[in-house]
């Protein structure tokens, strides 16, 4: 489980038919680690945002207190929030 004492502020900007989005959110619920959902499918401003963030147009984009990972990258999650 995530260290709760450091409570990370983590976005995922999304789509919603995206699956490797709702395997990111699934995966982060399963953990009981809260996240804000942005959802970027019909936003120009937030789309532009995400792009700024991690230089990449694909989704999810989760941005974890300022460390960014692009695609549901189960391992990098695990490291970043100090999952076993």
């Amino acid at each position: 489980m995530a260290d709760t004492k450091t409570n990370p502020k983590i976005l995922i900007y999304s789509t919603p038919q995206c699956h490797f989005c709702k395997a990111t959110k699934a995966f982060l619920t399963k953990h009981n680690i809260p996240f804000t959902d942005i959802d970027v499918s019909e936003d120009k401003a937030l789309q532009r945002e995400m792009i700024e963030k991690s230089n990449q147009m694909g989704v999810p984009v989760i941005d974890i207190d300022g460390k960014i990972v692009v695609g549901f990258d189960e391992e990098r999650l695990k490291m970043i929030l100090g999952i076993d």
